[in-house]
Parts: C-alpha cells; structure tokens; sequence
C-alpha cells in the first residue's frame, strides 16, 4: 500500500501534466531570438521563448505538432518525435506576412504595430525615429538641431516632458535641462542602426519610471550588421548625406560594427541654417560559451546650426517678411554629445539571468532664441541664450526568472538602478548678436540623483495573463546657485511609489483583450523642487486602457482601445520666456485605433487613428483648454514592396486645428502632408528618391500663441508665431551593400 502511494504521488504530476519538451530557438547566425510563440496544435497550449530563447511545453506527447511563429520570421510545424531530446530551432527571417502572425499573450502586443512598420517602410531620417509610435506626431521649430516637439495623447509634450526616451538601456530625457524638463534629443542615433522601437503608451510598465505618463520609447540597435553599406543622399536647399556602416567582426557569438553619417542642409528659409551634423556609432557583441552576453556600444555626435525661429503672423500678411523669412535670424545652437553602454547578460540557468547596464554621457548644449523680439528690451531685442555641459551616469540590474508551478507559467521581475545628472553652469542669459552677455537670468551647478527599485510579475493561467507590478523612486534634488550673494547648497528630497495591474486575456492566437491601469509621474526641474522645498514636485499620473487587438481575417490586424489620464500637473510652454512651467491639473479622455492590411504579400496599408479630449480640471468650461493639446491626429502609408525590385510608399499624416490658448480664441490651424518614396533594387545597389510636402501644401509645422513686439511697434501683439512647414522638397539617394 506504501508502493502504490508513493508511486501514485511521484506519478500524479506527470499523468495531470502530461510530458515536457524542452528548446532553443535561434537566428540563422545562431543567436537566441526571445518572444517566439509555441503553440501545442492539440491543446493550443502555449510558451513563449525568453530572451535567451529557451522555451518548456508541458503537456505534450510523442506524435504531437507544435507550431513556431515570430514576427519576421518563416512560421515552423515541428512534429515531436522524441521528448527526451531538446529541441533546437533555427528561424529564417522573411519579409513580413500579416497572415503568420499571431497575437501572443505579451504584456507589449501592441509593438505587433510598430515592428511591422519598422520591415516595411524603414526608418530614413532621425526626424522619422519617434513617427514609428503609432499616433506619435513631431514638429521642428528652431532649426534641424533642436530636439523636435512631441505631441500624443492629447499632450504637447514639448521635447519630452511626459514620454519616457531610452536607447539601448540609456535615458535620452534630460532632467533640468537648460532649454526645458524632459529635453530629448534623438538627433545622435544613427536611423539604419536601429534594430527594433518597443513602445507603450500610459504609465502602467513597473521597469519605466520618470516621464513615462504619457507613454515611452524604447530603441534598440542591431547587435550585428547583415552587410555593409554605403549611402549617399542629396536634395534641394543644398541637403547632403553620407552614410557608412561597416560590418567589422561577424562569426559565431562575436560581431562588431562601425556606423557614421555626415549631414549638411540649408533648409528652404530666406536665411540658410547652416545646419551640419556628424555621427559615429560602434558597437561589438560577444555571446560566450556558457551563453553570457556582453555588448559595449560607444557614439559620439556634433551638430550646429543657425534658425529663423517662430515668426508673427502679422509680420507675413503685413509682407515684411516671407513665410520662409525671419525677425531675428540670430537663432541658433550647437551640440554634442559623447556616449559608452556596457551591457551584461549573466545566464544563471535556462530560465533566469540578470542583465547589469552601465551608461555614461557627457553631453554640451547651446541655443540662442527670440521669442518675444522686442517686447522685453527695445533697444537690443529679447534674445535669450540656454547653455550646459552634462554628464550623466546610469547603473541598472535586473534579474529575470521564468517560473512553472503546476499548469501556471509566468516570470519574475527584480529590479534597481540609479541616474545621477551633473548640469554645470546651468544657464540662461539675455544676450545680443549670440556674442555680448546681458544678463545672466539663471546661472548654477545642478546635481540630481534618482534611486529606483521595481518588481514586476507575470502569471499565465490558461488564457489569462495577470501581471502586478511596483516601483519606487527616490530623488536627490541639489543646486548652487551662482547668482547668489553667498555660497548656498540648496536640497531637496522626494519618494514616489508607483503601482500597476494588467490584465490580458487571449482566448484565441487571433485575440487579445486587455485592461491596463498604473500610476506614473514626471519629475520637476531641480531649480523648481528646491525652492519649493520638496513638495509637489514629482506630480502623479493615474491612468487606465481597455481594448483589443484582432485579426478578424488572416490579412487583417486591428488595435481599438479606449484610455483616461489624469495628471496632477501640466507643464505648460511659455513663448515669451522659452521654458516651460507648471500649471494645474488635467484629465484626458481618448480612442486609439489602427490596422495593417497586407492584401498581397507585396502590398500593405496602414493607417492610425487616435482621438483625445483634454481638458483642466480646475478652470472654468470655456477657459480649460490645454494649450496646443491635439484632439485629433491621422496618420498611415500605402507601402509597395517586390523585395528584389520595386519599392514604393506614400505617407500621410493630418493634424487638426487646436487651442493655442485656454480660451481657443487663438488656433492653430491644422494641416494634411502627403510623402512619397519610390526604388528599386538591383543586385547590391538600390536608388531612388523621397519627395517630402508632395502637394506643396502652405502648413505651420510648429505654432504658439505668443505676445510679442516688433521693433516699429508701440504696443505688443499676442497672436499665432509659427515655423513653417518644408515646402515641395525632393532628394534622391543611392545605396551601395557589399
């Protein structure tokens, strides 16, 4: 009787379980690909492959069929024959078929979107990197040097205030910067480097902490070349660019590549830009016997540049100036910014490993701006210099664990870090002719550290994914203010806890329904959270999401969700000063939805719809608007490709009038731009040309209401200041891979 119970015990797992097969999944280059879905064709039991490509299976059986697809890669039917042997399965990249896809049961399906977007149309420019989000819409207004103004879900994020930007491990957002809080500058990635664009919207991922309320970004770049290539671009307004990527090292677990580029362009305004800017980037990966991965990036880049900034409405329909002209054509900057990553994979066994990443910047800045002209000082205009020099440190390590307790799989999530910025002579000075000093209005050293801890876990039950999260933040805020009579550290500290819960269901691999809730917060400039000695100065967001994504044919996939966000504090642009500061609470309400439609392999269409109501919580109605908050945004491609010959693609994107002001009795009006590319290829050699502004359409690119004074004027005038969008603008390119 002891026999059989002992036997029954050691037994009962396996007859309720059933047997395991166990796998890797790798490239062709023999390097593990993560998040490939593994379908047991009886059951339609699932796994998913961790980032080291290990998958296990549980209740299978000899004779049984399993199904292995990823986006990107020819889809697999593997029939089991012998379960005591691991499986080894080698994917063969493709060109992207809708039809193979399927929806896993990720946290970041959503990214099905934008991963398809990546393979079909290729990002060109570093102004295209951040378009890539699905609803995510840009604007230049003070040169091609500047970081580009950001707008999504009904925010006008300014450059990066409520969106969190990281590349490789790396935060791009700079905390108390000297133009504006959250200043991201992608200008320093080399586009056709970029390997893959993860993507959330809301705050609801415990491993994203400052900025992400709105939503983040994250890129990644290739850890290995396919082929080295050799482009040249060169269009009107004397643009010209150079591209080199060579692949250096690529055998198994070693590669190592170098990329740069070389830009120069005038730009269609009356006074050229004189815009310039230089890349390199290099980057070796190594993956060692016992499956550790080690990856050490190095970038620098340089650019500089001179702008005919926003100009008053009134100034062109008066004909002192063009559209394309200026009122002070002083503007301008320059920049640069020297980056190392070191990033660790340490496997501990087939289901756990820890990644340790060390970053580190040294960053300079320098704009020259007129907003207001000669409202301030009518005798030597209102000309404004912002200046640092950065240097940033970033440490992070995180432990992953994929864990099966009975018929429940799921993963494990610990993780800590810290950021410490260093701004020295943090400045902004009223200036003239970018060379005599005014007045200094702000001049300091700032030192701001942010401690972070998170946990975030996955339970897979069936159908069912569940996934609780928490973070806590911890900031050190310190400024010496230069300006003041006697030396003074000021300080300031702050914690933050952030929850989340996510809730997925996929009943089938064709559907996904999901419910997403968190807190998040963007932090405040340190000068700001030391004056008010700590308090609010990490404003809070709490923010919900609803919605699905389907196939509801073969050829056919469809996002719809439905999302609130409440903020405790706006950050709001002020023209006439070129910062920005905190305003009062708000609350957005909005629709997201999009498809991609492949009808033949050649073809696909996409299109992105995203609505958002915004509004202030604490104004009266007709008063509560938020300023330059879209509410409507359109955006999609029809996109033409025969792989080995013909490529084509025309782009759209539509932006509605907004409220330029709280009372919408200033707007800015909206605008609809139609893009076109067209190659073709021919053995290692491909060319063809982009037309930007195909219809040559009069659009404002980027537009404030601001009060300003021209010289001649005795009272000031506060109305829409503008850039103006590219006209009809033609370049051609050709490219060479050996």
């Amino acid at each position: 009787m002891k026999l059989f119970i002992y036997l029954l015990m050691v037994c009962l797992p396996t007859m309720l379980l059933g047997h395991e097969v166990k796998g890797t999944i790798y490239t062709e280059q023999n390097k593990p690909i993560p998040d490939v879905y593994i379908i047991h064709q009886a059951s339609q039991n699932y796994a998913l492959s961790n980032e080291l490509g290990k998958f296990s299976l549980t209740n299978v059986a000899e004779g049984d069929t399993i199904y292995v697809s990823h986006i990107g890669y020819k889809s697999k039917t593997i029939v089991l024959s012998d379960l005591s042997q691991e499986l080894n399965i080698s994917l063969e990249e493709q060109q992207i078929l809708i039809d193979e896809i399927t929806i896993a049961p990720r946290l970041d399906a959503i990214n099905l979107f934008s991963e398809i977007d990546v393979q079909v149309a290729p990002v060109s420019s570093s102004q295209e990197i951040l378009t890539k989000v699905p609803g995510l819409v840009i604007g230049q207004h003070a040169g091609g040097g500047k970081a580009e103004q950001i707008f999504l879900r009904g925010f006008d994020i300014d450059h990066g205030t409520d969106i969190a930007i990281s590349m490789d491990g790396m935060p791009v957002n700079m905390v108390s910067h000297a133009h504006g809080q959250g200043y991201a500058d992608l200008h320093f990635l080399i586009p056709e480097v970029i390997d893959k664009i993860k993507f959330g919207k809301g705050s609801y991922y415990a491993d994203k902490g400052n900025f992400a309320t709105a939503g983040y970004v994250d890129f990644r770049t290739k850890d290995h070349l396919e082929e080295s290539t050799i482009k040249i671009e060169g269009g009107q307004f004397h643009t010209f660019r150079l591209l080199g990527m060579l692949n250096l090292l690529d055998r198994k677990g070693h590669s190592a590549y170098v990329a740069s580029e070389f830009i120069t362009m005038d730009g269609p305004y009356d006074s050229p830009q004189n815009f310039n800017r230089i890349n390199v980037m290099a980057k070796y990966t190594a993956r060692l016997d016992n499956k550790d991965k080690i990856s050490l990036l190095f970038s620098y880049f340089t650019s500089s540049w001179d702008a005919s900034g926003q100009i008053p409405q009134r100034a062109v329909d008066a004909g002192l100036i063009s559209r394309f002209g200026a009122i002070d054509d002083n503007e301008g900057g320059q920049t640069g910014r020297i980056n190392a990553i070191i990033d660790y994979e340490k496997r501990i066994n087939d289901n756990s490993f820890v990644k340790n990443t060390l970053t580190y910047s040294h960053y300079d800045f320098e704009l020259y701006s007129n907003f207001t002209f000669f409202l301030e000082d009518s005798i030597n205009g209102d000309e404004i210099k912002q200046k640092e020099i950065r240097n940033q440190v970033t440490m992070s390590s995180e432990y992953n664990n994929h864990f099966s307790i009975g018929k429940m799989t799921g993963l494990l999530k610990v993780g800590a870090g810290l950021r410490n910025d260093m701004s020295n002579d943090n400045e902004l000075s009223r200036t003239l002719q970018r060379k005599t000093l005014l007045e200094n209005i702000q001049l300091g050293d700032i030192n701001e550290t942010n401690f972070y801890g998170y946990i975030h876990a996955e339970f897979k039950l069936g159908k069912w994914l569940l996934n609780p999260g928490m973070r806590i933040d911890h900031f050190n805020f310190k400024y010496n203010d230069a300006l003041a009579a006697e030396y003074d550290s000021q300080t300031a500290q702050k914690i933050t806890v952030s929850p989340k819960l996510n809730i997925l269901f996929n009943p089938t691999t064709n559907l996904q329904l999901y419910l997403k809730t968190g807190k998040g917060f963007h932090s405040n400039d340190t000068r700001v959270s030391v004056a008010q000695n700590g308090k609010k100065i990490l404003p809070s967001s709490y923010g919900a999401d609803i919605g699905v994504i389907l196939k509801p044919i073969p050829k056919l996939l469809i996002n719809v969700g439905f999302w609130q966000l409440f903020l405790e504090q706006e950050f709001v642009y002020v023209g006439d000063a070129g910062i920005v500061e905190p305003s009062g609470k708000t609350n957005r309400l909005g629709v997201d939805f999009g498809f991609r439609y492949q009808p033949v392999k050649w073809l696909v269409l996409d299109t992105d719809v995203n609505y958002a109501y915004a509004r202030s919580t604490q104004d009266p109605k007709g008063e509560n608007y938020i300023p330059l908050a879209p509410d409507l945004t359109l955006s999609g491609a029809i996109s033409m490709d025969h792989e080995k010959g013909f490529f084509s693609a025309i782009k759209y994107r539509y932006l509605k009038d907004r409220p330029a002001n709280e009372d919408n009795s200033i707007v800015a009006m909206g605008y609809l731009i139609l893009d076109l590319n067209v190659g073709y290829r021919w053995k290692n050699l491909s060319f063809g040309f982009e037309i930007n502004n195909l219809l040559n359409s009069n659009w404002n690119e980027t537009q404030f209401a601001t009060e300003s004074r021209l010289k001649d004027e005795v009272e000031p005038v506060e109305e829409i200041h503008f850039t103006p969008g590219t006209p009809f603008f033609i370049k051609g390119n050709i490219k060479y891979s050996f």
